[in-house]
């Protein structure tokens, strides 16, 4: 579990930074579902370490996801707003 954390935190923070409005949704819910992994593995003592480092990764990227999924969403507000000018 704790490497799958691990593993889901980067993917999530990759599509973060690179594929930022077309597959935003999809860092989201690997984030998530990287969350609860580290969580469950930061119980467990020999994959403390491993889980708690998912767990991190998939904070940060759910965070960076957000953000730029949300500043997308606006930004394609704004184009729509001066289209119907």
């Amino acid at each position: 579990m704790g490497v799958a954390s691990l593993v889901l935190g980067i993917i999530s923070i990759v599509i973060g930074i690179f594929f930022t409005g077309s597959l935003g949704w999809l860092g989201i819910i690997l984030a998530i579902v990287g969350i609860i992994l580290g969580a469950q593995a930061r119980k467990l003592p020999e994959q403390k370490s491993m889980g708690t480092a998912g767990f991190i990764l998939s904070i940060i990227g759910l965070i960076l996801c957000l953000i730029l999924f949300i500043a997308c969403v606006g930004c394609v507000a704004c184009l729509g707003c001066l289209a119907s000018v």
